[in-house]
């Protein structure tokens, strides 16, 4: 009955390493859910960034506005008719 016992305790006693320590552990599942909620958020950061790409590429290709916008901005252009002026800082 000793040796019945003593087998059943080491049996459990390896079940329970493989749990806490072996593969698919609950540490290492932890960590790989930590992975892919990271993962996850960034993602969605780079979809949003994405978004914000498609958003202007559709503007640049429906109006001048746009394109306008960046030859200011951008190109330092002005159209006819305008006046340039800078602002300079004191600093």
């Amino acid at each position: 009955m000793k040796w019945v016992a003593l087998v059943l305790v080491v049996i459990l006693g390896s079940l329970q390493y493989r749990i806490w320590f072996g593969e698919s552990s609950f540490r290492e599942i932890s960590q790989q859910r930590e992975k892919a909620d990271s993962i996850r958020k960034e993602n969605i950061e780079l979809e949003i960034r994405n978004q914000k790409i498609i958003a202007e590429i559709e503007d640049l290709r429906a109006g001048k506005d746009a394109i306008e916008e960046r030859a200011r901005y951008q190109l330092g252009m002005i159209k006819e008719g305008e006046v340039f002026i800078r602002i300079l800082d004191s600093h």
